[in-house]
């Protein structure tokens, strides 16, 4: 089952991959990252916006800093703390990801269409019954 499940996982990234390199000339992470700072409009810290993505800071350095060259993102200088700056979206930046974020959507139904709504319920059911009983104590004493 994990398998199964890792292969379709991997289908879906890569057909998301292609459209998004295709459609837009970018990539998944360079998605995942304009996804994670339209969530925030005040901009997040690259520490912070690495740890929504879980990943490493050097892995969103070179990504941050193209955005920041086609003036879709824009680094801001936090009051008082001269190390330390807020990466955030431009208005640019929010069109081209909303552009984005709508294609995505409709792929990820296209790609996902013949899951029914309840089978779609039990899958992320039993998806979170998995990560909680993984990362409770209690559940795995």
């Amino acid at each position: 089952m994990w398998l199964r499940m890792l292969k379709s996982t991997r289908r879906v990234e890569a057909a998301l991959r292609d459209r998004l390199r295709r459609e837009f000339g970018s990539t998944l992470p360079r998605f995942d990252v304009m996804a994670a700072l339209a969530r925030y409009d005040d901009g997040l810290k690259m520490s912070a916006l690495s740890g929504v993505l879980r990943v490493s800071n050097g892995n969103v350095t070179g990504i941050v800093d193209r955005l920041v060259e086609e003036g879709l993102v824009v680094r801001v200088q936090v009051p008082g703390d001269r190390r330390a700056s807020l990466v955030r979206l431009t208005r640019k930046g929010r069109e081209a990801f909303a552009r984005q974020a709508e294609a995505h959507e409709t792929w990820i139904s296209e790609l996902l269409g013949d899951v029914s709504l309840d089978e779609a319920r039990m899958f992320s059911d039993r998806f979170d019954a998995i990560i909680k009983t993984d990362t409770d104590p209690e559940q795995t004493a």
